[in-house]
C-alpha cells in the first residue's frame, strides 16, 4: 500500500476486477451533512459535497429556495418569522 493511503483519511472498499481480482479501492470521505445554526439538526436539500463540486452545480439546487434556506431548518425559519410578526404587531 502506497503511504498517502494509509491513514484513514481515504475511504477504503473491496471491487472485483474483470480478471475475477479482489483489489481495494480509495475515495475520499464525503464532507458532513450541512448544519441549522439555529437548533444544530440536519439541514434537508443541501447536497455533501466538496466546495469544488459544489462550485458547479446550479443554485437553485445547492440550497433551498426560500428565506434564510441553507442557514436555519424550516422549523426555525418558521419560529422567526412568528417572533417578527409579533415583534412588528407590537410595534404598531
Amino acid at each position: 500500500m502506497q503511504p498517502r493511503l494509509r491513514s484513514r483519511t481515504f475511504r477504503r472498499f473491496r471491487k472485483k476486477t474483470p480478471g475475477g481480482r479482489i483489489v481495494t479501492h480509495y475515495t475520499k470521505r464525503k464532507p458532513k451533512q450541512a448544519h441549522c445554526s439555529g437548533c444544530g439538526g440536519k439541514l434537508h436539500g443541501i447536497p455533501r459535497l466538496f466546495p469544488k463540486q459544489a462550485s458547479l452545480l446550479r443554485i437553485s439546487s445547492k440550497r433551498p429556495e426560500r428565506p434564510y434556506g441553507g442557514t436555519l431548518c424550516s422549523k426555525c425559519t418558521r419560529e422567526l418569522f412568528v417572533e417578527k410578526a409579533r415583534a412588528f404587531s407590537n410595534v404598531q
